[in-house]
């Protein structure tokens, strides 16, 4: 049975390259239908794009790639999605792999991995360097991984992944939120190494490294927060438990040197510090209890949606 291969194309301001973007993906990929969304693009991308037979362009027009691959995801059905930046940094050749892994060997995720090839020679902004070695760092230390390419833009997906998967992120930290969901969730996850190239002259990055990246670290504490709330809200009690030590700890030994409980002030802030640390222990004991049945029902909601889908293919 012929199996539908989508190929998800984020665009802002591509014309420098969108063109060949497309036209490798048509070699490699003949069988493939070409989504570009133009997330309110100011040059000529849309009408390049449309210029090509048998590729599909729509309008995202909430700004921010996070708002591009939630529409993208909600609007598309097939049996394997590739996604891949409009910027010609990504070549094309790894993409016929990347569809098999997932149509054959059930891969929910195949991440297309720059870290380990030519990224660190290629790119030429050393903070943006920097802000991959950080936040891979901080994934695989927070969620007991090895994931090589946390914020790469290259990847493929099964239908299960990319209709279960709850898009919250508005920009560019999208890569992360898809990543740690993946982890979170138990996906079958793949890694294979793609070079990768810089843009060409004339191709600018929409990547603010600083705000962008910002954000990044305040959505992996974000989805620490939701996905491991025990681990969140206790290095929170344990704080303000140590900060009640520290109070409490000359009040006592004064009272064993004297007889006598002075600073009744400091004592009360130590028995605040002390009962908001085991408030924030007890909230995220009831928070990771609803997450394991929250993740016992995400499990049988997949498994409904991979039945009734093997089911229509029977049929």
């Amino acid at each position: 049975m012929k199996k539908d291969i989508a190929v998800l194309v984020p665009c802002y301001n591509e014309e420098k390259t969108i063109g060949k973007v497309i036209e490798d993906f048509k070699k490699v990929l003949p069988e493939a239908t070409i989504y570009v969304y133009d997330n309110n693009s100011t040059d000529k991308t849309s009408e390049i794009a449309s210029s090509y037979e048998n590729v599909v362009v729509r309008k995202e027009y909430r700004q921010g790639k996070g708002n591009v691959v939630r529409s993208m995801f909600r609007q598309i059905d097939a049996d394997c999605y590739i996604m891949i930046d409009g910027d010609d940094t990504y070549p094309a050749e790894y993409a016929p792999e990347m569809v098999r892994l997932v149509l054959e060997e059930n891969v929910d995720m195949v991440i297309g991995d720059r870290l380990s090839s030519t990224y660190f020679t290629e790119n030429k902004r050393p903070f943006h360097n920097f802000g991959n070695v950080l936040v891979r760092g901080l994934i695989n230390k927070l969620f007991k991984s090895d994931v090589k390419d946390i914020m790469t833009g290259y990847r493929a997906f099964s239908y299960e992944f990319v209709k279960m998967m709850p898009i919250t992120s508005s920009g560019f930290e999208i890569e992360t939120e898809m990543t740690i969901n993946a982890l979170d969730k138990k996906f079958n996850l793949r890694e294979i190494p793609v070079q990768y190239r810089d843009r060409p002259e004339g191709s600018v990055s929409k990547l603010n490294t600083f705000s962008d990246g910002i954000k990044v670290i305040k959505t992996i504490f974000r989805m620490l927060r939701d996905y491991k709330p025990f681990f969140f809200f206790g290095i929170i009690g344990l704080i303000f438990v140590l900060l009640a030590a520290g109070f409490f700890t000359p009040v006592l030994l004064n009272f064993f040197k004297t007889g006598m409980v002075l600073k009744f002030p400091t004592i009360i802030v130590a028995v605040g510090c002390a009962s908001v640390g085991v408030i924030s222990w007890a909230i995220g004991l009831i928070l990771e209890v609803i997450g394991k049945k929250n993740k016992q029902d995400f499990i049988i909601r997949l498994n409904i949606l991979s039945s009734s889908r093997n089911k229509k293919d029977i049929d």
